[in-house]
């Protein structure tokens, strides 16, 4: 447990958001799923606001997808953008855990 801990502290530090870092470890370890603000930031465990932010940065990027339906916003990560592959395997370290 302590490895992931320390794994988590040096994804924060290089990527400068620990809410960015969560965001990511949650869409990039379930490609193709689509999840609404409500249901990151439950399974984050982290206040709307900075979700919000996040995914407003993240979706900029391109990073990841934002859906629009009817009456709800979805997420997902972009597994087509250049740098989805590279994150995956950055990220991967967590998943083997």
């Amino acid at each position: 447990m302590a490895k992931r801990s320390a794994t988590e502290k040096d994804l924060i530090r290089l990527f400068g958001s620990i809410s960015r870092v969560r965001i990511l470890v949650l869409l990039i370890g379930s490609p193709g799923r689509q999840l609404y603000q409500r249901e990151i930031m439950y399974e984050i465990g982290f206040p709307l606001q900075p979700v919000q932010r996040e995914l407003r940065n993240l979706v900029a990027l391109g990073i990841v997808k934002r859906i629009a339906t009817r009456n709800r916003v979805y997420y997902e990560i972009n597994v087509s953008h250049p740098l989805y592959e590279p994150l995956k395997e950055i990220f991967g370290v967590i998943f083997e855990e």
